[in-house]
């Protein structure tokens, strides 16, 4: 029985969020190690971790654009070779600051053409009764690029230095890109009857691919389902680019436990993301195929169940002072929100499939913004803390990091349950 084509690309962008994560997580990990060793407040740690996002936040909408007017296959693998090859020649130095910020911003430019471009190639592909699913496992591989970074990089830190998780990262990059341009293609059109994704036609003259679809913006701009799904994205991300970059200084400053000394139990948090969001997947695409729920409900349901649960995780979280419950919690926290990716990080291929990129990078730029504002204020956060002579290992230092994600979550929750729609709105 032959694989179908539509698999494989499914796998690789699988494997693509894998990579970039692992390249997020290992800088937090190489860049606090090498500050840390030489003194490095919170606050300026927090000014380089948010460089990312700025870059980051400039691309998502461009990156949507580029993904439909020249293919989300060929953006995808120029991304990844500018990131890769950024990793690769720029030095880990906290001493370099001018350096530090203009690679990190480079990097986040360049990844910002991602995910826009995986998911004008999954409306190309990836029939209706398979989005969710097949969006979910796609970005599941976030969560276990986390867990293997942390699992990993720390040892390869303290072994070989900071340094050596560039190369690392480099390496895993561009394998990819090898991968992706020997194996992916854009879809002809006749062989895929039942996707509902972009229209792609060849041009006779020049053999190009062309989408000749107008990008109706005041419609998106006015769109009650479109903000949903932004309000949505924001909070997801804030609550995850805090804790991924935060959770390391947490067990070592709040807890006094070096990442080394934890062994396997630091990734189960993004391994139980891995776990939820493709369960969570499974589950939409079975109450939608079954009819036992609406598109719409669907993805109310899940987006519902996965925000409060994990606000009430979040919630908890700085009551317990050993590395056990903060493992529970952080890991019911950000499994919940994985499954909540289920609703409305799938829900811009329900109400808009042809305009699938152009929704997420408007989504994704406000969860970027997200990861600029949380990261940033947390690094503040903690400072005034210190500033009030409140021990960092205290728990009322911390309450504040995970307190606003959780107030967030439950208001998001809200606005999707209100908003949020499953037909299709953008033709």
């Amino acid at each position: 029985m032959k694989f179908p084509k539509r698999y494989a690309i499914v796998l690789l962008t699988f494997l693509c969020t894998n990579v970039c994560y692992i390249e997020r997580m290992g800088f937090s990990i190489a860049y606090t190690a090498a500050a840390d060793s030489i003194g490095v407040n919170q606050s300026s740690k927090g000014m380089i971790l948010s460089t990312f996002y700025y870059g980051y936040v400039l691309s998502q909408i461009p990156g949507g654009w580029a993904a439909q007017s020249v293919g989300g296959r060929r953006i995808l693998l120029l991304s990844f070779l500018l990131w890769s090859l950024t990793c690769a020649l720029v030095p880990l130095d906290p001493n370099r600051i001018s350096v530090l910020v203009m690679a990190r911003l480079l990097v986040g430019i360049a990844q910002g053409f991602i995910f826009p471009s995986i998911h004008t190639v999954l409306a190309q592909w990836v029939p209706p009764h398979e989005r969710s699913r097949s969006v979910s496992l796609t970005t599941s591989g976030m969560y276990l690029g986390a867990a293997a970074g942390m699992l990993l990089l720390p040892s390869i830190v303290k072994h070989r230095g900071p340094q050596s998780v560039f190369l690392v990262e480099a390496t895993l990059g561009i394998s990819w890109c090898v991968l992706w341009y020997k194996f992916a293609s854009d879809p002809p059109h006749l062989d895929h009857p039942k996707s509902t994704g972009l229209p792609i036609t060849k041009s006779k003259e020049k053999g190009s691919l062309m989408h000749p679809n107008k990008i109706p913006w005041k419609k998106m701009i006015l769109s009650m389902p479109v903000w949903a799904i932004v309000v949505n994205n924001f909070t997801f991300h804030y609550s995850l680019y805090v804790l991924m970059n935060w959770l390391p200084t947490y067990f070592e400053l709040g807890l006094q436990l070096s990442l080394q000394e934890m062994g396997s139990s630091k990734m189960l948090p993004y391994l139980n993301m891995f776990v939820f969001s493709n369960l969570g997947g499974v589950i939409a695409d079975y109450l939608i195929t079954r009819r036992i729920l609406s598109v719409s409900w669907s993805r109310k349901l899940l987006n519902s169940i996965g925000f409060v649960v994990s606000a009430l995780a979040l919630l908890v979280l700085p009551l317990f002072k050993t590395s056990a419950g903060t493992v529970l919690c952080s890991s019911v926290a950000l499994g919940f929100l994985a499954l909540g990716r289920a609703g409305f990080a799938v829900n811009h291929l329900d109400i808009a499939p042809k305009h699938a990129g152009i929704v997420m990078g408007v989504s994704n730029t406000a969860g970027t913004l997200a990861g600029i504002i949380g990261v940033g204020l947390t690094g503040k956060i903690l400072e005034m803390a210190k500033a009030a002579d409140v021990n960092l290992s205290s728990p009322d230092s911390w309450k504040p990091v995970f307190f606003i994600p959780a107030y967030l979550c439950i208001f998001s929750s809200l606005i999707f349950l209100i908003f949020s729609g499953g037909e299709r709105i953008f033709e």
